[in-house]
């Protein structure tokens, strides 16, 4: 079993096992004291179907029987920053289990991101419980792909799951990884897809080193390549069947069905705690998974005991990111919230977690976090922003006006959108070695082009603050088959910084749903929703509130060659005319939702 492409990691496992107990120091604050642990290599864990998969085991080193946390990774059991954290875990008496999923590293079986993960995670959870040094309660910890395995297998609801804490997780890998609207992401897809996880063992990213890079081969030359089906083979030099899975399955079909998580919240029977960031890619599963549970968990403790937390984050907690630095309140040590809500769920501690509200936020702009009772909050007022202007809000420099009135003119606006000069991606919600910055950054550099058509209200006299979800209910038009049109949200601070805080996209032939694929009539006026997700933040007096309409936000999202072809198979574009509507009859508008300025918690 592979075991030439395994040497170096088997030498350095027998280093760790010819010493598996050590004595690591005691921490400052309210570490415990000096603690000794044990490690256990390769570990192997059977399935099902007579799979093994193999994992580390971090637990105290007295005998006994501990509460275990079970982790799931693609990444590698000898990851940099494991460690640590499992042996943390460990000191604070716990026995975790880490472990290679199937086709990664260690492990037997064949790669195939996401299908095999609720199986494989409920015998994982099963078998941790029977094991001699386990006490029979188990929960799971983990972020990203490490949280979506948690889904997965809660959805089977294991016995001897206790509870599970996915942080930055999708929870329905076409709406919320694979796609936004039907709009591809194609800067995270192909870079996790097929730069970084088509191997057993994850290569090195060279050509992100500017440097030694042909341009042939730099990630930015790569992802404009048609057609999209066949990008493929330009870095990893083959056909990555997952990858090629992904867009021969543009809309909602039962190839997404059989791995999603939201239709099945009924049949997770525990609580869970969520965590995501404001500017996280996988923020909808965040919110989704809380609100999913909430209102269907299977029992009534999983409904009443689910939280959830949101900082001003990309995929984990910072202080500063993008553009802006939060304060050091914004930072949390995520280690700090887990080890409380295991300690409760697992040792039975009472430590009040279960009892305090379940929503803690940020409010970007005032840089405060506040407790909530639920989401969307109650008492929210969502109130629409209507778009107007008098023919001319192409770029900042234009008539765009954003309004609580509706607008008494029949005037409309018009851009032409070029594939092949695409608005660029300027931060925004996206994630993980892609090549362009993810969190709020300032949007002026793309507001003064003329394919940007952007609406701003009046200078704001008093504090305007919003938390929940945001929509944009947009009628539009264009000259051909179908295009995109794609939304920010902005706030603007009297020196002109234009901060981002929420956006969406929808490929029009999605606009009746996304299992639902109907072409566009050239010329006729749609009506599209736009999903922005959510956002929490204060536009401060003498700020002003921002809309940017446009149909393009590349690389994040692969351009829509307005074509109308399946997807993935144009190798040509065209320019396509856009017209956005706001008459007394078409009254495009984004939806806030406005909320009493928070005083603190």
């Amino acid at each position: 079993m592979q075991k030439q492409t395994l040497t170096t990691v088997r030498l350095f496992a027998l280093l760790i096992c010819l010493s598996a107990t050590f004595t690591t120091l005691a921490q400052s604050g309210n570490a415990p004291p000096l603690n000794e642990i044990k490690i256990e290599r390769y570990q192997p864990v059977p399935m099902r179907d007579g799979v093994k998969l193999f994992a580390d085991v971090y637990r105290p080193k007295p005998d006994g029987r501990y509460p275990v946390l079970v982790v799931r990774t693609p990444y590698g059991v000898q990851r940099d920053g494991v460690h640590e954290t499992m042996m943390k875990f460990a000191q604070h008496g716990y026995a975790v289990v880490v472990q290679d999923v199937r086709g990664r590293y260690e492990s037997e079986g064949k790669w195939d991101p996401f299908r095999y993960e609720a199986k494989d995670g409920f015998d994982t959870v099963q078998w941790a419980a029977e094991q001699p040094w386990s006490n029979g309660k188990v929960a799971m910890q983990g972020g990203s792909y490490l949280g979506h395995v948690q889904w997965r297998a809660a959805i089977l609801a294991p016995s001897k799951l206790i509870t599970i804490f996915p942080a930055v997780a999708s929870t329905n890998i076409y709406a919320n990884w694979i796609t936004h609207g039907g709009a591809f992401r194609l800067s995270f897809n192909y870079g996790w897809g097929v730069v970084r996880m088509p191997n057993r063992i994850m290569l090195p990213q060279y050509w992100h080193t500017e440097k030694y890079t042909p341009t042939e081969l730099k990630y930015e030359t790569i992802l404009q390549h048609l057609p999209l089906k066949e990008g493929d083979l330009r870095s990893a030099g083959y056909a990555v069947q997952h990858y090629r899975d992904w867009i021969g399955h543009p809309g909602y079909d039962d190839y997404w069905k059989e791995i999603s998580d939201e239709e099945h919240f009924a049949d997770v029977r525990v609580p869970v705690h969520t965590s995501g960031g404001w500017f996280d890619i996988f923020l909808p599963g965040t919110i989704n998974g809380f609100t999913g549970m909430r209102r269907q968990g299977g029992t009534e403790q999983a409904r009443r005991e689910t939280k959830m937390i949101i900082g001003p984050w990309g995929h984990g907690p910072s202080q500063m990111f993008g553009d802006v630095d939060f304060g050091p309140a914004a930072m949390r040590v995520q280690f700090d919230r887990e080890l409380r809500w295991f300690d409760h769920y697992l040792k039975g501690i009472d430590n009040g977690i279960d009892k305090e509200p379940p929503i803690e936020i940020f409010y970007m702009g005032i840089n405060r976090w506040k407790h909530e009772s639920d989401w969307p909050i109650p008492g929210t007022k969502f109130t629409p922003y209507y778009l107007d202007s008098r023919g001319e809000a192409n770029s900042s420099s234009g008539n765009g006006g954003l309004n609580t009135t509706k607008p008494n003119a029949a005037a409309s606006d018009q851009y032409n959108y070029d594939p092949n000069s695409p608005v660029p991606t300027v931060g925004g919600n996206n994630c993980c070695g892609t090549p362009t910055l993810a969190g709020p950054k300032d949007q002026r550099p793309i507001e003064a082009r003329p394919d940007v058509l952007v609406y701003t209200s009046s200078i704001l006299e008093q504090p305007v603050a919003i938390a929940g979800p945001v929509k944009m209910k947009l009628f539009a038009s264009t000259d051909g088959p179908d295009t995109d049109f794609a939304v920010k949200l902005v706030d603007v601070s009297p020196d002109g910084f234009a901060m981002n805080i929420a956006e969406g996209i929808i490929r029009a032939r999605y606009r009746k749903g996304t299992n639902q694929m109907e072409l566009l009539k050239p010329g006729e006026v749609y009506e599209f929703d736009i999903d922005m997700v959510g956002t929490a933040n204060v536009f401060q007096k003498g700020h002003r509130i921002r809309v940017d309409v446009t149909s393009s936000n590349f690389p994040q999202f692969d351009r829509n060659p307005n074509t109308g072809e399946a997807f993935g198979a144009s190798s040509k574009v065209r320019t396509a005319k856009q017209t956005v509507f706001h008459t007394t009859q078409r009254f495009s508008h984004i939806l806030l939702p406005v909320v009493p300025v928070p005083n603190g918690n």
